[in-house]
């Protein structure tokens, strides 16, 4: 026996046929002695209660679904099922109940009650000779066959068998008559008979079987044997529903009747689905596959029938556009697209291309530029959705017809600013089309999706065009809500909200404003970095770290984070220049003690400067706001960040200090150097550019020579303050070549000069002591040819 445990939980099905969730333990199956036989027990994972004691029956029908998960009935309408965590698991009990029922464990249902030496011997024998035996169609014998009809649902067999039968004698038409009887004598009992077997018929699940419950001369006798359900008191009235309250609308007369035809029954057929027909229970959720497969067959049919009718759509969308078309009626024309759309979500991706490609080549995008500014909500929102499909489809398509536009003055007529604009303007609280509509403009935007070709670049062409054309309508309400000057919201006594204070609706506007911002600032670097450099924009965003609503303040924090997640140094300077760290440390000192998101999205901003040693950053906040965020002590975060600070100091000055030490080696390199005999042949050319560099102190140089040849110290002014005077012993043949090295003598005191005052070191003294001697030196001495 394996008493293996393995991680389960635990669903019993409710009367509303939704699963319950009935806790999560481990499941083993063992002997238990009270019930006879091997059980499958479920201990609870938390307390060890037992969650489940379930044994496994012979005759029980187990199922087993997905890899992971077993269902089955253990009385009427008490359906059970173990979802596993692991595929192993599942496998090991389904084994052991295989094993107890003697089945073969690569089934996934353990129960059918032909075996399969009958199952051999049907396949020998032909099959007319064992077609199920139906009861004669008879109001006495409802009963009967409703119980026939309900038994072979478990078994494929049966049902294949039940179903050739079906078709072979015309019984489904005899039992529509049935049922049209039993109404005329209000039975009751032989009504609910009906919908059993009705209801039956449909889940063997058999096309041909469609064909003929779903024929304009059967459908409603089929819809109306399914409002006689026994569970109800009352029966549903759904043929009353179908037949008077629900409209069939032609935007454009339909004159095909095959098509008005396929279009009643898709409708029909779909509302039996979804309205008539409970949910199916597990063992039931396979039986409509073929009942679904029509429905969406009939959308493809549908879909291709009118594509194919260039007459009809030409004219949906000329009186679309048309501005003397009633608005009742552009109302039914754009849910006709909308409707139409869907439908062809359905196609084969060859297909759905040839669909959009007909749209587009028909105008659907000027139409909806049209209808997508009108005043009727329903036409917006219809149109939006129209939008969706389009954008869903095909993202260059809408951004080539976008660029093609003829540029106008005015660029609201644009598409793409009609979008925007509906999406700022959106009427509904929860601004529900606002959030689908900067989706799709995200979606429009997103480089990932933009082509490049041979020709031209999609990415470049268009980002310029939105940043140029559309932009500035996406900030505009965030623009509008930041004008006021941050000194004048410091003003009052207490903090002050500029962006509506008790407008939620624009708050939400404004953040979702800020989330389209922040994907650009994570995926357009140029463009952005330019608009928010030339538009101050983080400064305005930063306003709102001042609102009251807590997730807009997030919103503005999160555009900032992702600024500085970009470690991009013109956006550093860009913030140190601007001091912008002084509202989100106000934002952080405001919030108090509070430990909220705030509070740990601010911390964390400072974090991440500091675990990525942003040098200029880390400086600049020290530098300006250590004292106000010393006090914070429950994160190490503001100490980190001094401490940065504090190494970079010591690094700096340690650099300082190396050069400094390293000016003694300095000195005796150029020693060395001017003792050097310079030959080459390069030094005619560097004198001359020497000369013309230096034409000015050449003069002075030659005039402090003769003057300290004549033994005059008037030559003292004519130096530079880098070269000290020197007794005239120079060397005649050596002229040449100290012209040439004459340039670099000033450049050890400038070096010199830039390092003395910022540290003091012992041995100051005597390096100026070396440099006297050296400077005495006639070496050093500066040689000019004359």
């Amino acid at each position: 026996m394996s008493d293996t445990r393995r991680r389960v939980k635990v669903y019993t099905l409710n009367e509303d046929r939704q699963w319950d969730d009935r806790g999560t333990g481990h499941v083993s199956s063992t002997f238990v002695e009270r019930l006879k036989g091997i059980s499958l027990l479920v201990r609870a994972e938390s307390d060890g209660s037992l969650l489940l004691e379930s044994k496994i029956s012979p005759n029980t029908a187990y199922q087993k679904q997905q890899d992971t998960l077993i269902v089955w009935s253990e009385a009427d309408n008490y359906d059970l099922a173990l979802s596993f965590q692991e595929k192993a698991g599942c496998d090991e009990i389904w084994e052991k109940i295989c094993q107890v029922q003697g089945k073969d464990p690569a089934m996934d249902i353990t129960q059918d009650p032909i075996d399969e030496s009958e199952e051999e011997r049907f396949e020998e024998i032909p099959e007319t000779s064992h077609l199920v035996e139906l009861p004669p169609c008879e109001l006495g014998r409802l009963e009967e066959i409703a119980d026939l009809v309900t038994s072979v649902l478990s078994s494929p067999i049966r049902r294949e068998k039940l179903a050739l039968a079906l078709m072979s004698e015309g019984y489904i038409k005899k039992l529509l008559g049935l049922f049209r009887v039993c109404e005329d004598l209000d039975n009751r009992e032989g009504l609910h008979h009906l919908y059993e077997i009705v209801r039956g018929v449909l889940f063997l699940n058999k096309a041909a079987l469609f064909e003929v419950m779903f024929s304009d001369d059967c459908i409603m006798d089929v819809v109306g044997c399914l409002e006689y359900d026994p569970a109800l008191v009352q029966p549903k009235q759904h043929r009353e529903f179908l037949t008077k309250t629900a409209k069939f609308k032609e935007v454009i007369p339909i004159t095909d009747s095959e098509l008005r035809q396929k279009i009643h029954q898709t409708y029909r057929v779909q509302y039996i689905q979804d309205i008539i027909l409970p949910t199916p229970s597990v063992f039931e959720e396979n039986f409509l596959s073929t009942l679904t497969s029509f429905i969406f067959f009939n959308k493809v049919e549908i879909v291709s029938m009118l594509q194919e009718d260039e007459k009809f759509l030409t004219e949906v969308f000329a009186q679309l556009t048309d501005d003397a078309t009633e608005d009742s009626k552009r109302r039914e024309l754009v849910n006709f697209v909308k409707e139409f759309c869907a439908f062809s979500q359905t196609l084969q991706p060859q297909n759905r291309d040839a669909f959009f490609k007909t749209l587009a080549n028909l105008g659907i995008l000027p139409a909806l530029e049209i209808v997508m500014g009108m005043d009727d909500l329903q036409v917006r929102a219809a149109a939006t959705d129209i939008f969706s499909y389009l954008v869903e489809f095909s993202p260059s398509m809408v951004r080539e017809f976008v660029m093609q536009e003829p540029q106008q003055t005015d660029d609201d007529v644009l598409l793409i600013n009609v979008v925007i604009k509906q999406m700022i303007c959106d009427s509904d609280p929860e601004l529900g089309g606002a959030v689908q509509l900067m989706g799709l403009l995200r979606t429009l935007i997103d480089p990932e999706n933009m082509l490049a070709s041979t020709n031209k670049t999609e990415k470049t062409e268009f980002l310029s065009f939105f940043y140029k054309y559309c932009m500035h309508v996406l900030t505009a309400p965030l623009l509008a809500n930041t004008a006021h000057d941050k000194k004048d919201v410091q003003e009052g006594s207490t903090k002050i909200n500029p962006v509506c204070p008790d407008n939620f609706q624009t708050a939400q506007l404004l953040a979702l404003i800020l989330e389209l911002l922040t994907f650009c600032v994570e995926h357009h670097t140029y463009h952005i970095k330019t608009y928010i450099m030339n538009k101050d924009l983080l400064r305005r965003v930063l306003v709102l770290m001042n609102s009251k609503h807590t997730f807009l303040a997030l919103c503005a924090l999160r555009f900032m984070r992702r600024i500085i997640g970009l470690k991009d140094e013109y956006y550093n300077r860009y913030i140190i220049k601007g001091n912008l760290f002084e509202p989100v440390i106000n934002a952080l000192l405001d919030n108090g003690t509070r430990y909220n998101l705030l509070n740990s999205a601010i911390i964390e901003l400072f974090e991440f400067i500091k675990v990525e040693d942003v040098k200029s950053l880390i400086a600049h906040i020290v530098d300006n706001f250590y004292k106000a965020l010393e006090s914070i002590e429950y994160v190490q975060t503001f100490k980190g960040l001094k401490g940065r600070y504090e190494q970079e100091k010591d690094r700096q000055s340690q650099r300082l200090n190396r050069y400094r030490r390293d000016a003694k080696s300095l000195d005796e390199d150029e020693e060395l150097w001017f003792n050097d005999d310079d030959d080459d042949d390069d030094g005619e050319a560097v004198e001359k550019r020497m000369e013309e560099d230096f034409s000015d102190s050449y003069g002075k140089y030659m005039e402090a020579k003769k003057g300290a040849a004549n033994g005059t110290n008037g030559a003292n002014s004519g130096k530079s303050a880098a070269i000290p005077p020197a007794s005239p012993t120079g060397t005649p043949n050596n002229s040449s070549a100290s012209a040439v090295k004459t340039v670099a003598l000033p450049a050890t005191p400038v070096v010199k000069t830039a390092l003395v005052g910022l540290v003091d070191y012992p041995d100051d003294e005597d390096d100026e002591e070396d440099e006297e001697e050296e400077e005495q030196s006639p070496r050093k001495r500066p040689r000019l040819s004359s």
